[in-house]
């Protein structure tokens, strides 16, 4: 039996905006693995391979250490969940070797739309007027931050289209978990499936990192552990729907990367793009704030 977290909406918006700079972060070494200046550039299967066999043992250490209770997992869950997240991630990592990380990240990043609309059907979530406005709000400024030209719709952007959609998915089955299975089950079998998938589909294109390149598949297995371990406990303290446009902050924190490391300063497009984005979480916010938390429930794992 597994008890659910009391429902906390300003501690799921923190934990969302720490987990959006380390998402951003994974993206920006992405990129930089995807081409060649640290050596023949590496295929977007290696580099989410990488990403899953350091996130897995960040976490299973992390495990061994506090040992937290594990019950039986919800296995097609997880399969479904993790094949999202694999092939999600897998899309996004191959898109930002070839277009600017701020459209990749823009275009991908439209999945909190599509949580926020499959969270109605799937999850029975009640999504009102306020929250629609804020979506929509937010994914305003996001259409603004990815300046659409034709040189965005060329065929890497379908692939950044693509990481969206699936990942919307996910969001369902993560919120699915977190009511029946704690945070540390979840994010271990995650990453175990997801080595074991990542592993199997890099064979065939497998190449030797060089130095810099291990340095590199190593942060970006770290940093998403810990962006998973925020995102996860977000999800099991507020619904889904709630959480989802937070997610938008990891366009903020990509084009701050793209600034510090590339030399990209952000112009006025950039500016109103990030202010509108900040605008509808800041409105989603303020108007959860003002509703009573919902006791915990009890779910039993499956």
């Amino acid at each position: 039996m597994y008890q659910a977290k009391t429902q906390n909406n300003a501690l799921a918006a923190g934990l969302i905006g720490v987990a959006t700079a380390f998402i951003a972060a994974t993206t920006l070494m992405a990129k930089a693995l995807g081409r060649d200046a640290l050596g023949p550039a590496l295929p977007a299967l290696q580099i989410s391979h990488g990403r899953f066999l350091f996130a897995f043992m960040a976490i299973s250490t992390a495990v061994m250490i506090l040992r937290p209770a594990l019950s039986a997992p919800h296995w097609r869950l997880h399969l479904a969940r993790t094949s999202c997240g694999w092939a999600g991630i897998t899309l996004m990592f191959a898109s930002v070797a070839y277009i600017p990380l701020a459209d990749a990240t823009a275009i991908s990043f439209l999945n909190p739309v599509f949580g926020m609309m499959l969270a109605i059907p799937l999850l029975g979530e009640t999504v009102g007027r306020i929250r629609w406005f804020a979506a929509a709000l937010a994914l305003f400024g996001a259409f603004i931050l990815l300046r659409p030209t034709p040189e965005s719709f060329q065929p890497a952007a379908l692939l950044a289209f693509g990481a969206a959609m699936v990942m919307g998915l996910e969001l369902i089955f993560i919120k699915k978990l977190t009511g029946r299975e704690g945070p540390f089950q979840i994010l271990f079998f995650n990453n175990l499936m997801g080595l074991c998938i990542a592993t199997l589909a890099v064979l065939p294109v497998w190449q030797m990192p060089s130095t810099a390149q291990w340095v590199l598949l190593a942060g970006i297995g770290i940093c998403m552990a810990v962006a998973q371990t925020c995102f996860v406990n977000a999800m099991a303290r507020a619904d889904a729907s709630f959480v989802a446009p937070f997610s938008y902050g990891t366009l903020i924190f990509a084009a701050l990367y793209d600034q510090i490391f590339y030399g990209v300063i952000p112009d006025a497009v950039t500016l109103i793009g990030a202010g509108i984005i900040i605008a509808g979480a800041a409105l989603l916010a303020l108007r959860e704030a003002r509703q009573k938390p919902k006791p915990p429930a009890a779910h039993t794992a499956l």
